[in-house]
């Protein structure tokens, strides 16, 4: 009876530190992290409430605004701190730290938590108006937790699906896209005209979904037969969800919803963003290893062992800093994604002077997620499958996108058709994101890929204010006679998006010399997959 004890002891113990270890559950914990940290797309929501309760001008709120974006897009530490636990725990795990990366999900959940309720306790005056410095630090806390949720979530899927990493980055970056509508949607359903408890549910949210799942977070590199075929299901599930998102906000502008069509819209939203769950519980049940499971390896060799075998190289931060492909890369994310952020953030002001009504903006607005997240989540999709099947390097899509850009830059120039060319731009701009982390991991390998990618995204803000600022800004103000005056016409942002176009042209430059120096580098990685 005793051994019989102990036996059936020891299954459901091996039973439940395999559900936990196992990649499939580790991709959906991932999944339901992303889905719930992307408060930085909401700002929109609380904007008022905050200005109104501190007395701030609209110029001060930019102010405040762009520490937002910087805290969103600079998460060097975030990959310093990836870095540092993964290095520590191949020492050896730490007994309370786990796998290391609670530590990641830790930070980002005490900053998350410390930003937005500090933020709520100034709106609603418990305390006293915080100096506007230091209500930019509440925001830059509360944005830049995002980037330790987002660096953790994003090395761990390449980590796990080192053959599928462009549709694997491209399913977590797509439901960071998605995540801003879906906590949208939830509080139109509890607090609906209460933005000030919006700011209480993003303290508090976020940081219980990351303390909840982070334990079931682990780099498990097994290569399994079917993950090609349960990645699809996972990203079928992210189109559905993508396509209910974007019929409920159709529709919410056109019509004025009742409280009990919130409250099902909604619970139709959740019940799809669980469905995960079933296929990761599928593939935990059908998960057979391949006879051969390639490591996943960087794509740089040595030219004296080119011919033989790849020579496996891991570069850090300051190495792959005195690379040229390091600042090809980066150059070419100025020209996208500065351009691209400068774009939806001046999308109120351009739709306005091409007298765009209120509701038509909000729309844009609101849609531009769906289009960000048809992006990232097709710009890993569609280079996974033109790698696989036709060895085409990563680094040509970079290329291809921004003359997706262009198009859609000359056609708001040209025409002021915001519809199409937002969809256009809104699209291509969504692909870098999970373009960039890949090409980065293939390049410079994946052990500090956390550190190297989340340097790179630095060219989304620079970008953007540079283009921001210094184009749109300054020929919008000398349009309008001096700065505070307004303009309407196409010729506010004619020339803007023109000099948009000519920058997303040295883009493709910059990016396809990039395709052209790698282009050795992804053929041996074809063809080390067929020899597997």
């Amino acid at each position: 009876m005793e051994l019989a004890y102990k036996s059936k002891t020891s299954s459901v113990f091996n039973s439940n530190l395999i559900m936990e270890n196992s990649k499939w559950i580790a991709t959906v914990a991932c999944i339901w992290i992303q889905c719930s940290c992307g408060a930085s797309y909401t700002f929109g929501i609380y904007s008022s409430v905050l200005k109104s309760s501190q007395g701030y001008d609209q110029s001060t709120l930019d102010t405040v605004s762009v520490f937002k974006d910087i805290g969103a897009n600079i998460g060097v530490l975030s990959g310093l701190l990836y870095d540092a636990v993964m290095t520590h725990n191949h020492r050896g795990p730490s007994p309370r730290l786990g796998s290391g990366l609670s530590l990641v999900y830790l930070v980002g959940a005490v900053q998350c938590f410390a930003g937005y309720f500090l933020m709520w306790l100034s709106i609603i005056g418990v305390i006293e108006r915080p100096h506007v410095l230091v209500m930019c630090l509440f925001m830059f806390m509360a944005a830049h937790a995002q980037t330790f949720f987002n660096t953790a979530n994003v090395v761990v899927a390449v980590r796990n699906f080192p053959d599928y990493g462009g549709t694997s980055v491209g399913i977590m970056k797509g439901f960071l896209g998605l995540s801003g509508a879906i906590l949208i949607q939830i509080y139109q359903t509890l607090f609906d005209g209460k933005p000030t408890t919006f700011v209480l549910m993003l303290a508090i949210f976020p940081t219980l979904v990351s303390l909840a799942l982070m334990s079931l977070v682990h780099a498990n590199p097994s290569n399994t037969t079917n993950d090609k075929h349960h990645l699809n299901r996972f990203s079928l599930i992210a189109l559905i969800i993508a396509a209910y998102l974007m019929i409920i906000l159709i529709f919410e502008n056109i019509f004025t919803f009742p409280s009990w069509v919130h409250i099902l819209t909604t619970t139709i939203l959740v019940l799809l963003v669980l469905s995960p769950l079933q296929i990761a519980l599928t593939a935990q049940k059908s998960e057979q290893p391949p006879p051969s499971s390639p490591a996943m390896v960087p794509l740089i060799t040595t030219p004296e062992t080119r011919e033989v075998a790849p020579v496996e190289v891991e570069m850090n931060l300051i190495q792959a800093m005195y690379t040229i492909n390091f600042w090809l890369l980066f150059l070419a994310m100025v020209c996208a994604l500065g351009s691209g952020l400068a774009t939806i953030n001046n999308i109120t002001q351009l739709g306005e002077s091409l007298d765009y009504s209120t509701v038509e903006i909000n729309a844009m607005i609101s849609l531009w997620s769906i289009w960000n997240f048809l992006g990232r989540f097709g710009g890993g999709y569609v280079s996974d499958l033109a790698l696989h099947r036709y060895g085409w390097g990563r680094p040509l899509f970079i290329s291809f996108t921004q003359l997706g850009m262009i198009v859609g830059y000359l056609i708001i120039g040209l025409s002021g058709n915001l519809y199409v060319g937002s969809v256009i731009v809104g699209v291509c701009y969504g692909s870098q994101w999970s373009l960039m982390p890949t090409i980065t991991s293939e390049i410079f390998g994946v052990k500090h890929m956390g550190t190297i990618f989340n340097t790179i995204a630095t060219a989304n803000p620079i970008g953007s204010y540079i283009l921001s600022v210094q184009v749109i800004g300054d020929i919008y103000d000398k349009q309008a006679g001096g700065k505070g005056g307004s303009c309407h016409g196409i010729h506010c942002f004619m020339l803007s998006y023109f000099i948009f176009g000519g920058v997303c042209v040295l883009g493709v430059v910059v990016s396809f010399v990039l395709f052209l120096r790698t282009r050795g580098f992804y053929a041996q990685r074809r063809l080390k997959q067929f020899k597997g």
